[in-house]
C-alpha cells in the first residue's frame, strides 16, 4: 500500500500550521510597524555579503535588525554583526529551510518596535523556502552570475513567489560571460512583471537602487506567470 496520500496529507497539514502562524506574525509585525524582508538564494550566491553591505548602509539611517538561518554553525551571524546592527541566528539543523515557528521563537525576545527594517535570510536553498510564508511583506530572491542564467527556469516557484529578483556579484558578469539579457528573459518568463536589480557587494554597483526599494513598504502588485 502506498504512503504517498498520508505524506501528502501531514505535507499539507504542516503547511497549513504554517501558513496560520506566519499570517499571525505579518499582523504583529505591521501592529510593530516592522518592514520585514526574507531573502532567500542557493547557497553561495553571495546573500551574506549583499546582506552585510544592506545592514552596513541602512544601520546609519535607521533600525535594522536580522534572522540568519542556517543548518548548523553561527558563522553569517559573527559576519553580519560587524555591520553594528543587532543580528540573531536561527540553527535549523537538518531542516532545509526557515518556517513561521522559528521566526516566531527568534523574535519572541526582542522588541519589534524597535526595528524599521528586519530582514530575514533563509537556509540556502532554492526549493523548500518557496512554500514556507515567513510573515515578511517583501520576498527577494538572489541570483549569482556565477550560477548562470538557466536558474529561473530550473526553480521557477521561488522565482514566482518574489516579489523582486536581485542578481548578485555583477563584479564577476564579464570573467564568467554572464548574459544579463537571458537571465532577464528566463525571470521574465516565470515571472513576466518581476522586478530585477543587478548588484555586487563588493563594488557598491546597484545597492542604492535596491536600499531605495528595500525601503518601499509597499508590496509590489504584480501578475505572476
Amino acid at each position: 500500500m502506498s504512503s504517498e496520500p498520508r505524506i501528502v496529507e501531514v505535507r499539507e497539514r504542516v503547511l497549513k500550521q504554517n501558513d496560520m502562524l506566519a499570517r499571525e506574525l505579518r499582523r504583529e509585525f505591521r501592529r510593530a510597524g516592522v518592514h520585514v524582508v526574507s531573502l532567500v538564494s542557493s547557497p553561495g550566491s553571495g546573500k551574506t555579503a549583499l546582506l552585510e553591505q544592506l545592514l552596513t548602509r541602512l544601520h546609519r539611517i535607521c533600525r535594522v535588525g536580522a534572522l540568519v538561518g542556517d543548518l548548523a554553525t553561527d558563522n553569517d551571524a559573527t559576519r553580519l554583526q560587524r555591520s553594528g546592527a543587532p543580528v540573531r541566528q536561527i540553527t535549523s539543523g537538518t531542516i532545509c529551510h526557515l518556517d513561521a515557528a522559528m521566526v516566531s521563537t527568534a523574535v519572541s525576545t526582542w522588541t519589534l518596535r524597535d526595528f524599521d527594517i528586519l530582514f530575514i535570510e533563509n537556509v540556502g536553498n532554492l526549493v523548500c523556502p518557496s512554500s514556507y510564508d515567513l510573515g515578511e511583506s517583501l520576498r527577494m530572491v538572489a541570483l549569482s552570475v556565477t550560477e548562470g542564467e538557466d536558474k529561473p527556469l530550473k526553480y521557477p516557484t521561488i522565482f514566482n513567489s518574489a516579489d523582486i529578483a536581485v542578481i548578485t556579484k555583477m563584479d564577476l558578469a564579464d570573467a564568467v560571460e554572464f548574459d544579463f539579457e537571458v537571465a532577464q528573459r528566463n525571470i521574465r518568463a516565470v515571472c513576466p512583471s518581476m522586478e530585477i536589480y543587478r548588484v555586487s557587494a563588493k563594488t557598491g554597483a546597484g545597492l542604492e537602487d535596491l536600499l531605495l526599494r528595500i525601503s518601499q513598504r509597499e508590496r509590489p502588485a504584480r501578475t505572476a506567470g
